[in-house]
């Protein structure tokens, strides 16, 4: 994708959402913390079902130790792999009373020694709690990257790179919102619905930019003799 090409496609996508958030609901630093820790192979509505319930009891790195490893499961169990990202929160609620005064650390090497955040969860804590223009890949933006020629990679740390040297300075800070939604509801791994895509000129993928009718009038077509 050329320069000219990834302005325009940047600049769509904030003509149509000026200010992108996560769709994970969080009042507080801490809670997007846990909350993305407890998304990883999770959907975000599961996550927010489980939080809606746990947040009002236990909302803080004491809260969360009060409630206990088992209380804490008893809020999380239905979130796929709960068993080992409460133990991660616990020990992690530890660590944050124990260094960094209960607080999340604004640093990403202190947000990566936490227990259960890896390098994705730390570029969005940074990014929407700090403002930093970060970039935090995911299944959905790994696939919207490759797909479109935005940003090739092979794995997420060379697309992670790639697209922080191609997106346009002035999107970068809401780009990693804009990504996960296109990829989550329009540029999807089975099914891409690429006919209403916001930016189908931009996309290097031709593979399946028909509307369903659109596909079923070629494939009559195609059989007629």
């Amino acid at each position: 994708m050329k320069p000219a090409q990834r302005h325009a496609m940047f600049a769509q996508l904030a003509a149509v959402d000026p200010e992108p958030r996560t769709e994970l609901v969080y009042s507080s630093p801490f809670e997007l913390l846990v909350a993305v820790i407890l998304s990883a192979q999770a959907t975000d509505k599961g996550v927010n079902l489980a939080t809606a319930k746990l947040f009002p009891v236990a909302n803080t790195p004491q809260g969360i130790l009060t409630l206990g490893l088992d209380g804490l499961k008893g809020y999380v169990r239905t979130i796929g792999l709960y068993n080992s990202k409460a133990a991660n929160i616990i020990a992690m609620c530890r660590l944050l009373l124990d260094h960094h005064d209960g607080h999340v650390p604004h640093d990403r090497a202190a947000l990566e020694a936490l227990p259960g955040v890896g390098r994705k969860t730390a570029n969005v804590i940074l990014n929407c709690v700090f403002g930093e223009p970060t970039m935090a890949v995911d299944t959905h933006i790994f696939r919207v990257a490759n797909r479109t020629g935005l940003a090739p990679g092979k794995n997420v740390l060379q697309v992670e790179r790639a697209l922080l040297k191609a997106i346009p300075p002035q999107f970068m800070l809401h780009a990693h919102h804009w990504l996960i939604l296109l990829g989550r509801y329009t540029c999807k791994a089975r099914r891409p619905e690429c006919w209403h895509c916001l930016v189908r000129e931009q996309c290097a993928y031709r593979s399946k930019t028909e509307a369903p009718a659109e596909r079923v009038s070629a494939v009559g077509r195609a059989q007629r003799p």
